[in-house]
């Protein structure tokens, strides 16, 4: 498996919601409504969830294992931060 398109859009008002992204896989499966989010030990995502009917809130999309996870999330992060650099465009 393969990120082969990171799309990042920025979140330019406060609060711990830093971006929105899109990733591709393999050029033929997309992904959106990624969080990246600011915590207490710094940026991490939260995969695309929706609100159950006992109110609690479940990821509709996840990796099953930590390694897939650790390896999408780096490339998230590392997206981010370049988006960081360039200019908003409104």
């Amino acid at each position: 498996m393969q990120i082969t398109d990171v799309r990042v859009r920025k979140i330019t008002k406060e609060g711990k919601m830093k971006a929105i992204v899109s990733i591709t896989i393999d050029d033929v499966f997309v992904v959106h409504d990624i969080k990246v989010i600011e915590g207490e030990k710094g940026l991490f995502i939260a995969m695309p969830s929706k609100k159950a009917a006992d109110g609690e809130y479940r990821d509709i999309a996840h990796p099953i294992n930590s390694s897939t996870r650790d390896a999408i999330q780096n490339i998230i992060l590392d997206a981010y931060d370049k988006a960081l650099l360039e200019p908003d465009v409104e």
